[in-house]
């Protein structure tokens, strides 16, 4: 059993030193951050990167009476990633709260305008909900690379029902496991 894993290591140096010898890469480097029209700097996201463990922050509540039900089919009208817009997704959570849009620097200096969305339980000690446009808080949240303990600037709010939704990437064909959050506006019934 050791052999096999020595041999399952050496393998995988081997792959990445090819790689950094064939692209003149390192690809143990961090990405850089492409701009795109939505204002997430283009990150480049994988279905890992959208997905979540499904972990609920405290303090959320269930929607009592949501326009979509748990377990029900939608087609997603949104964005917020490549491979997202068009996609047949399944709700798997849905929950009243205050949505944000929010400008904040990663820890790695990346810029990044109108993320959405952060909800009001993902925010450090919040004041009362909803906040108002240019209140300054912290992320509690990592829904995306060096977003966690970030300093942020709310945008805008919205009260309103957000999910959790599951779905295949459409550019990809990638599974995305409890991605966080879409709005009731950013979902469509299938027909």
């Amino acid at each position: 059993m050791k052999k096999w894993v020595s041999l399952g290591i050496i393998y995988v140096i081997a792959v990445f030193t090819a790689f950094g010898i064939i692209t003149g890469q390192n690809p143990f480097a961090s990405k850089g951050m492409e701009h795109n029209e939505h204002g997430h700097e283009g990150m480049n996201h994988s279905a890992e990167e959208m997905s979540s463990s499904g972990e609920i922050p405290i303090g959320l509540k269930e929607a009592v009476d949501p326009t979509f039900e748990i377990g029900s089919e939608v087609i997603i009208n949104a964005d917020h990633m490549p491979g997202m817009d068009g996609a047949v997704a399944k709700i798997s959570g849905a929950f009243d709260t205050t949505v944000y849009t929010v400008s904040y620097t990663t820890d790695d200096g990346q810029e990044i305008e109108n993320h959405k969305w952060v909800i009001h339980e993902e925010l450090e000690n919040p004041q009362a909900a909803p906040l108002e446009s240019g209140t300054e808080v912290i992320l509690n949240t990592d829904h995306m690379e060096g977003m966690y303990g970030a300093n942020a600037e709310i945008e805008s709010a919205e009260e309103t029902t957000v999910y959790m939704i599951d779905f295949e990437t459409t550019d990809t064909g990638e599974d995305v496991q409890y991605h966080k959050w879409v709005t009731e506006e950013e979902l469509l019934p299938v027909e």
